[in-house]
């Protein structure tokens, strides 16, 4: 892992279609875009933000986020995330992440993730199963 710079940042961003509605995901009735779906745009931000400092085999994993969802928004209308990295502590980031809508801010994050090694994360998960 290369040193990641506090202040970088990245936007995620994409249209709202009616697989990301909370009626559609069971987060609830509504046809408005869902919270969980918001997470993970958030969350896809932050490790876009971070990808261009790790080295081959290398990856990061969500361990802890908190979210408002302070805005509902439609089907249709294109939904941004950006990630900013606001502290580095050995392999854990954390960031402060900020969502809007075509009409304003939605959303804010407090998100950590960590450096891990692909194949050896993903080996010790799968031996969960034996």
């Amino acid at each position: 892992m290369k040193e990641i710079t506090v202040g970088t940042k990245y936007e995620a961003r994409f249209m709202v279609e009616e697989k990301h509605l909370a009626c559609e995901v069971g987060s609830g009735e509504a046809r408005v875009f869902s919270t969980p779906m918001l997470c993970a745009l958030m969350e896809n931000a932050a490790m876009n933000c971070v990808a261009q400092f790790l080295d081959g085999g290398e990856t990061t994993v969500g361990t802890y986020i908190s979210v408002t969802h302070s805005f509902a928004t439609p089907v249709g209308m294109e939904v941004s995330a950006t990630a900013e990295v606001a502290a580095v502590n050995g392999r854990e980031i954390c960031f402060s992440v900020t969502a809007e809508d075509e009409c304003g801010e939605i959303g804010r994050a407090e998100h950590k993730r960590f450096v891990v090694y692909a194949e050896k994360f993903q080996a010790k998960t799968d031996a969960k199963r034996k």
